[in-house]
This record gives C-alpha cells, sequence and structure tokens, in this order.
C-alpha cells in the first residue's frame, strides 16, 4: 500500500513489532498513538528536549542531525518510512542528544511514553524486538563511522543508499527509494551536485538507476561492497 494512503492505524498494524503484540495490547497501543505532520525543514524534535514518546515515520524523511560548537551540521543518518527511533534515549531515561529534521514534508506517529514503557512490561516479545532493534542500529552506526572516516564520496553514497535497505530498521523501503539528489547529498554529507555525479557511476557500474522522483536499486549488496 503507498504510505500516503496508509492511516495511522494501518501504519501501525504493518509495522514489524505490532505482530508480537496481542490484540488487547494493540488497541491499546492504537487508541494512544497519534499522528503529527511536520513540514520540509521542520523539527519532528529537537536536542536536549526530554523524551516523550518514541516515533515512526509513516511517510516521508527525516535525518538525524546535529551541529558542531563552530556551527557545523553533521548528519547520522536517515530514517525513511516505515522506520521507528528514540527508544535508547527511552530506555535511558534521557533527553534527545541529536535533532531530527524533516527533508520533506513528512507524517509521523507518536507513542507516548508510557504507552512504550507499559509494552516493555507485558509483552516479552515486544522487548525482544528492541533489542533486535538496538542491535541493527549498533551496527549501522559502526558502519557509518567507517564510511565517514575512510570512505570517499562516491562510496558513501553507495552505502547511504544501502543502509536503507535494512528489513528490521526500515521494513517499509522498496527497490525504488523515493529521494531526491539533495537529499542524498545530505545523508552522505555532500553537495547536491556531488551526490548527482556518484549517482551516475553507479549507474553505470549498473548498481542503480536514476528514476523521475527516486532511485530504483538494482543491486543492494553491490552497493554495500561499492568502493572506488
Amino acid at each position: 500500500m503507498d504510505n500516503q494512503a496508509q492511516t495511522l492505524t494501518q501504519h501501525l498494524r504493518a509495522t514489524i513489532w505490532a505482530r508480537c503484540l496481542t490484540a488487547a495490547q494493540m488497541v491499546r497501543v492504537e487508541a494512544e498513538t497519534f499522528e503529527q505532520f511536520v513540514p520540509k525543514g521542520g523539527f519532528v524534535c529537537r536536542k536536549g528536549e526530554p523524551m516523550e514518546s518514541w516515533t515512526g515515520i509513516i511517510d516521508g524523511l527525516v535525518k538525524m542531525n546535529n551541529f558542531s560548537p563552530a556551527g557545523k551540521s553533521v548528519t547520522f543518518t536517515g530514517v525513511p518510512a516505515g522506520g521507528w527511533f528514540g527508544e535508547g534515549s527511552l530506555l535511558k531515561d534521557d533527553r534527545r542528544k541529536y535533532d531530527v529534521i524533516a527533508l520533506r514534508d513528512t507524517r509521523v506517529a507518536q507513542m507516548p511514553r508510557a504507552t512504550f514503557e507499559w509494552l516493555l512490561e507485558t509483552s516479552l516479545p515486544f522487548t525482544r524486538f528492541l533489542l533486535m532493534q538496538l542491535n541493527e542500529r549498533l551496527g549501522q552506526f559502526i558502519g557509518l563511522v567507517e564510511t565517514d572516516r575512510l570512505l570517499n564520496v562516491d562510496t558513501r553514497v553507495a552505502r547511504c543508499l544501502a543502509s536503507m535497505f535494512n528489513s528490521h530498521l526500515y521494513p517499509g523501503v522498496e527497490k525504488v527509494v523515493q529521494i531526491s539528489q539533495e537529499e542524498i547529498g545530505y545523508l552522505s554529507g555532500a553537495s547536491r551536485q556531488r551526490a548527482n555525479q556518484a549517482l551516475q557511476l553507479l549507474e553505470k557500474e549498473g548498481l542503480v538507476r536514476i528514476d523521475y522522483g527516486g532511485i530504483r536499486v538494482l543491486d543492494v549488496d553491490g552497493l554495500r561492497q561499492f568502493e572506488t
């Protein structure tokens, strides 16, 4: 189903973690989780805010971002439709360590802290899901550190696209990634022009095809292994 056509309830029922909940637990989740609209460039949440909810992307794309004391912008990762984030800070009862900014108009699901904590207390399968989520997230960020420190722009763009194909973190992503070259630049730390050059190289290598309004990924494993 097109994410844009999904209601909040349909989105919640399509998540991986919903499959492990009882009918009664799902009723409470659906009753207490609410939807928020964030326009392009708007903040889903800000660094330093108290953690009040677990957040999922119904439709759109966001970036986890921070600024250095000198004002330099650092993007950690992007979260496309189907992804949920913020569980680490909720578990630590910590304030947010980063800004989350919408790269396009975005629909967000917000599960209140009380609901999240209640699921932890009443659903062992949900707790197991979160352990897997945290493990996948750790692996993702280790890979991002390596990519940022050791690899050039072409390889960073390839890994950026490949990172969106994680069936646990981002189950909603399809082979055609609805992402612009400007957005890829934001997520890979490159200018729009440089990201475009990298995409053209990846297209010549047979790994992607540049379509109108998005990127068709032809070889995910090839993107993960690509280096120049």
